[in-house]
């Protein structure tokens, strides 16, 4: 069985997670005491972070961390959303007992894959209001979608919420091995693997982000900063990212979908 080490990045402290096995990791403004990882030293992207928000960190690691010759397991999780054993039911897991559903060995079942996903979400139950108001430029180029939920399709979800046409442009700074891939993925698919949280081997996980931080660096030629502002825009690299990470990983990888579960401290 391989060793799985999990880093949960996050903007706050989380005393509820000091007690567990994940590596807490620190993003953002707080001062993060020293049993956290913190990213703005050595080769980052610091000054990004309202842009680039966990992202920030997985750069810091893949530059500054990543051991591409062990042989373990490496993933992510966010501070409200984390990975569970697939034996425990989401709907019990409260204050008692969140620290013992949470994942913390590799399973056997692992070892014929390559990488591990949150199982996904749908994207397409949205009221049709909703899509008059925020897709209304998709609405009239595809009346379809008001009454298709088949069509009603992630760049349509993402023309709603992070800006009309960012997707589109994004795709075009792609490499070209992925661009028109991605482009059909994202016009066709309706759900996703979601959060920019996965699993894998060291190798995969440089490759990833080669990948990934090679193309979200050309977007930035064409987005910059100063504009992304607003909860729909201003952490657009990170969004971007979210939807190329279920791509990418289906492409190039044997991969499964395990439980997570969205948890608040607060609101256990």
């Amino acid at each position: 069985m391989k060793k799985l080490k999990i880093y949960c990045v996050t903007d706050k402290i989380l005393k509820n997670l000091e007690n567990t096995n994940l590596i807490l990791a620190g993003v953002g403004k707080d001062n993060f005491p020293s049993n956290y990882l913190t990213c703005n030293t050595k080769d980052n992207i610091f000054v990004k972070e309202k842009h680039y928000s966990e992202l920030t960190f997985h750069y810091w690691f893949w530059k500054n961390m990543l051991d591409k010759s062990e042989d373990i397991w490496i993933g992510f999780c966010q501070k409200r959303r984390f990975w569970i054993k697939k034996e425990i039911e989401k709907k019990e897991i409260n204050e008692t007992n969140f620290n013992n559903s949470l994942l913390d060995t590799a399973p056997d079942e692992w070892k014929n894959y390559d990488s591990i996903l949150f199982e996904p979400i749908n994207v397409n139950n949205v009221k049709k209001m909703k899509i008059i108001k925020r897709g209304f430029k998709n609405f009239i180029r595809q009346p379809s979608i008001l009454f298709d939920r088949n069509k009603r399709s992630l760049k349509l979800h993402f023309d709603m919420h992070h800006g009309y046409g960012n997707l589109d442009k994004a795709i075009d700074v792609m490499n070209e091995i992925d661009r028109e891939g991605f482009r059909k993925y994202v016009n066709n698919a309706y759900s996703y693997n979601p959060h920019i949280v996965f699993i894998a081997k060291p190798k995969i996980v440089d490759k990833w982000f080669e990948d990934l931080f090679t193309w979200l660096f050309q977007c930035e030629k064409i987005f910059g900063f100063h504009n992304l502002r607003g909860y729909d825009t201003q952490r657009l690299y990170a969004y971007l990212a979210e939807r190329y990470l279920p791509f990418w990983f289906k492409k190039y990888t044997k991969n499964l979908e395990w439980p997570w579960v969205f948890y608040d401290e607060k609101k256990p």
